[in-house]
């Protein structure tokens, strides 16, 4: 009896930490929804792209040349600006950053299960580099 409820909790306690661990590869899948110049407002657009985020997915670290909206769709995401703490949102649930901030952590919350968000930017029309990572590894 007693070897029972030793594994139990075991298992409990790995399973606690696997949940815990952050990512370390960065899998994210990005795929733009839509984009349309402002009229009413020249030299703006409005692009939306859907971010996808595998268990245990991430982003790299980044910059946004633009103001950007994002609406967590599906699942549970971790997230951090600099200079801001750590949070996670949850389906439903949404945050903003200003051009420039610095996106520390993007990340699934969950190693189990998928999540989705839809981020909104207001970028200059024909900029085509709405995130500049901090490692080498191209724009988006």
């Amino acid at each position: 009896m007693r070897t029972k409820s030793l594994s139990a909790l075991l298992l409990a306690t790995i399973a606690m930490a696997a949940a815990a661990v952050p990512a370390t590869s960065y899998n994210d899948i990005v795929k733009t929804n839509f984009s349309h110049p402002i009229s009413n407002v020249p030299g703006k657009s409005l692009v939306a792209v859907e971010v996808y985020y595998p268990p245990g997915g991430a982003s790299a670290p980044h910059r946004h040349s633009a103001f950007v909206y994002a609406y967590v769709v599906s699942g549970q995401i971790a997230s951090q600006v600099e200079g801001q703490s750590e949070r996670i949102y949850r389906e439903g649930e949404s945050w903003y950053e200003t051009p420039g901030a610095h996106h520390l952590i993007g990340r699934n919350a969950s190693n189990t299960e998928p999540a989705k968000l839809l981020a909104v930017f207001i970028a200059d029309t024909g900029d085509n580099a709405l995130t500049t990572p901090d490692q080498a590894g191209g724009s988006r």
